[in-house]
């Protein structure tokens, strides 16, 4: 019997691990540095709208976002001239 409680809990431990996870980041690599930078600022930033935790990763993550496509071309983009 306790064979059987001891596997259960393993496996309802694994599979709340398995659902608890974030998506598979799909963005590219400024997804992902902006997915991290959120994580990490979500915590210290100030938060003067009083947002819940997610909202204000949000706001941080799109302010990341916002910044990288201002300093980054769009890769396929090029200047035509004709």
């Amino acid at each position: 019997m306790r064979e059987y409680v001891l596997a259960l809990v393993l496996v309802v431990g694994a599979a709340t691990r398995v659902l608890a996870n974030e998506p598979p980041i799909q963005g590219g690599p400024a997804d992902a540095a902006c997915r991290e930078q959120a994580g990490a600022e979500v915590f210290s930033a100030p938060n003067t709208n009083r947002l819940s935790l997610w909202d204000l990763g949000s706001e941080i993550w799109h302010s990341c976002m916002a910044a990288y496509h201002r300093r980054a071309p769009a890769p396929d983009r090029r200047e035509r001239r004709f």
